[in-house]
């Protein structure tokens, strides 16, 4: 009963938290609003001064969304990973999820220039970036799921998927060395990672993607907090290790797989925020940990777009350099407070 006050407590004041980072991110930009005229905006609809309100509708507002969905999914996909391969390092780059978005986001950008040299002819948009980093991902996971058929080894599942990783990457290598300047650049620009690029059209599809993936891992607490205690003891309870690892795979590549599509590959976040939810919870109970992990990643990826953003300055800092400059030290903090790593 104890426990479940303060469970209660704690979700309270991350949610005041989430509140108060998604004002401060929506208050933040290159050009300067009131923080009064944006609350104006928001609860009133309209302020005088007309770009202002355009800016926070239909920017500042979407981007925001944007930055919860892409921080909320990639901290549980990380936290799925690690559950099922029982290791900490894990996180959605494990099975070559990230790495196959990537690929597919490298062929449409540099692949035309390698083979005809006809890049130019080719049509790239942010639509078309996602639908080919979206493609790449799910193909890997679509042979990471034919594999995990056939392999009863969980650990042996993990090398496969980071050999998948090294794979693709190793591809990426060699596109980058025979493209053009310019494709090689846009390329390194989407591996910046971005969460303000999406139309709403693109917004609606990543919201539905990981709305699925959090009802996928929703229904897979019970398998998960078995598998914590090893795959002998799942099986004892009448757990399909077979099902449970493809539900649990499927869950990580709709999310990681996504998010990377339309937000670019964000390192970091996936494989800490779980580890900070845990030493602040100090629990190992995934009815606890799926949300607080959700509403953790949420906070800290609007807090590093925050920073990120550059306050009145037109210039904007890539996220993936933010997120470990910002998220990093913290962790080491956490872990040298607590002088030991819970899980």
């Amino acid at each position: 009963m104890q426990h479940r006050n303060s469970y209660r407590i704690s979700f309270a004041l991350i949610l005041l938290a989430l509140v108060f980072a998604w004002l401060l991110n929506i208050s933040s930009g290159s050009v300067n609003i009131p923080f009064n005229d944006v609350l104006t905006s928001l609860f009133i609809g309209s302020v005088e001064t007309e770009s202002w309100n355009y800016i926070i509708w239909n920017y500042r507002i979407p981007k925001a969304f944007t930055a919860i969905l892409v921080g909320g999914g990639l901290s549980l996909s990380g936290l799925l990973m690690q559950t099922l391969f029982r290791n900490p390092l894990a996180g959605p780059f494990v099975l070559g999820i990230s790495s196959g978005a990537s690929l597919g986001a490298a062929l449409l950008l540099m692949g035309a220039s390698v083979v005809t040299g006809l890049a130019s002819f080719t049509i790239l948009n942010d639509a078309s970036l996602a639908v080919a980093a979206s493609i790449g991902s799910f193909l890997v996971l679509l042979v990471v799921m034919i594999v995990a058929n056939r392999v009863k080894d969980t650990m042996a599942l993990l090398i496969i998927g980071l050999m998948f990783g090294s794979i693709t990457a190793a591809i990426v290598s060699v596109l980058a060395y025979f493209s053009t300047a310019e494709n090689l650049q846009r390329f390194i620009f989407w591996s910046f990672g971005s969460v303000g690029n999406l139309s709403l059209q693109q917004l609606i599809i990543l919201s539905s993607l990981v709305a699925i993936g959090v009802l996928l891992s929703v229904f897979s607490i019970k398998k998960l907090n078995a598998f914590l205690l090893g795959e002998n003891y799942a099986q004892s309870l009448g757990i399909s290790l077979k099902k449970s690892r493809l539900l649990i795979i499927i869950a990580t590549g709709i999310l990681a797989g996504g998010i990377t599509a339309f937000a670019g590959p964000i390192a970091f976040v996936g494989l800490a925020v779980p580890h900070l939810t845990r030493q602040i919870f100090n629990t190992m109970e995934h009815r606890i940990l799926i949300p607080s992990v959700f509403l953790y990643g949420a906070i800290l990826m609007l807090l590093c777009d925050t920073i990120a953003q550059l306050p009145n300055s037109a210039n904007v800092l890539p996220i993936n350099a933010v997120t470990s400059l910002i998220g990093a030290p913290v962790v080491i903090w956490l872990l040298v407070r607590k002088r030991r790593m819970l899980f």
